[in-house]
């Protein structure tokens, strides 16, 4: 039932993004040229889906358990480092190099489009370079 649901929360996303245009990289540029031809769009588009989490947060927070899950859990840091800086701005600068974050980025990539394609596989790389060099980083403290 845990992996029914999770498909089904996964299609429910990727069809908010086709439905909402954001699997259009194009959609995304045009946002971010304001000095251009601006759509503002995808602003609508975010307040609405902000609107959303917020409701339904305060609603699942209420409930005593997750319903696949012993607990919550809920991040506690509030620290702003070099790493969370760094990865938004690398973050910013793939979405408006790119015209594509992440969700809408492996849900282009189903219908084979070349910009989704480079963007998704660009993006798989980086994490997995990423991750070697943080298991790398992590055996050396550990050594020393």
């Amino acid at each position: 039932m845990r992996k029914i649901t999770i498909f089904c929360a996964g299609l429910l996303f990727a069809l908010g993004l086709g439905i909402s245009g954001m699997t259009d990289a194009n959609k995304v540029i045009d946002f971010l040229n304001v000095a251009g031809q601006w759509d503002p769009s995808l602003a609508f588009v975010m307040v609405g889906a902000i609107a959303v989490h917020w409701g339904s947060h305060r609603i699942i927070m209420k409930r005593p358990a997750p319903v696949f899950g012993n607990l919550f859990l809920v991040p506690t840091s509030t620290d702003i480092n070099l790493r969370l800086v760094g990865g938004a701005g690398l973050f910013g600068v793939g979405w408006g190099l790119g015209g594509f974050c992440p969700g809408p980025g492996v849900v282009s990539s189903v219908g084979f489009g070349q910009s989704a394609l480079l963007f998704t596989g660009s993006m798989v790389a980086g994490m997995v370079m990423f991750h070697a060099l943080d298991v790398a980083r992590a055996k050396q403290r550990t050594a020393a």
